[in-house]
């Protein structure tokens, strides 16, 4: 079972410091993090200093290991990290490119396995249509499968997707989120993933990690992160925080509110 803590993180560019004192309990195989703030607070620079790709100060342990101690082919193979960039439209295609992405970080498994693997992926995600598509002639929902097919194939213990259903409909963005939280549970691994939709967030993650200017404002269970006071804080928005039929909490948003207050 993968565990994923963080301690005393800080993040910044230059001499301006975007989040400081990130300290997290020990986050459990099987969690499904929702990453939660307003625009420009912090969270793909987070996710960047979680995949080892930008600098921080602090600790970050999975399984035990220092990130920053291990090699980049150990990284590589335990973390899975997914940009909001799109992959670009080149001319392989998919099935090329999900191959290849899973080669570069999977040494260790024979060509066989690794196809396995692939053909594997491009089921579970439900885009075996798209597998012999240049990129270049997909759409940008298609091309953001596909960059989330080169991410989960290589069976990382730790999924880190920055907004993986920005590109998508409504119906691949509830697919997205089914595969994604059915992968964590049965590998016992982790995601973290920031996400615009709040509603999104609550309904479908085990916990949410709610960023406000400078720092974490809450963490904990949705109903217990997302409260009418954390959304005004850290959204300046005036809402309501209700309960659906299966229990969940939504947030119904009303009022925007001056950034001067």
């Amino acid at each position: 079972m993968s565990v994923l803590h963080i301690q005393d993180m800080t993040l910044s560019y230059g001499a301006k410091t975007v989040l400081s004192d990130i300290d997290l309990p020990e986050i459990q195989g099987g969690t499904m993090v929702g990453v939660l703030g307003p625009n420009g607070v912090g969270k793909s620079t987070f996710m960047r200093a979680l995949a080892g790709v930008g600098d921080y100060s602090g600790r970050v342990f999975l399984d035990g290991e220092n990130v920053e101690e291990m090699t980049y082919l150990q990284r590589s193979g335990l973390i899975g990290y997914l940009p909001q960039t799109l992959p670009q439209g080149t001319s392989l295609v998919a099935y090329e490119a999900v191959l290849s992405a899973c080669r570069a970080v999977r040494p260790d498994l024979s060509a066989s396995v690794v196809e396995d693997m692939v053909e594997e992926v491009f089921d579970v995600l439900g885009i075996r249509h798209l597998a012999f598509h240049a990129l270049s002639k997909l759409s940008g929902g298609q091309r953001q499968m596909v960059g989330l097919a080169q991410v989960i194939v290589r069976k990382p213990s730790l999924l880190l997707l920055d907004e993986p259903t920005s590109a998508l409909d409504l119906r691949w963005q509830l697919g997205v989120f089914d595969v994604v939280k059915s992968l964590v549970k049965q590998r016992n691994g982790i995601c973290l993933m920031p996400i615009h939709d709040i509603n999104l967030a609550l309904r479908h993650c085990d916990q949410i990690l709610l960023f406000s200017r400078g720092g974490i404002l809450a963490y904990g269970p949705p109903e217990a992160a997302m409260t009418e006071e954390n959304l005004r804080i850290a959204y300046r928005v005036e809402g309501r925080v209700e309960t659906c039929s299966q229990g969940k909490p939504y947030v119904i948003a009303e009022t925007a509110l001056p950034f001067s207050e």
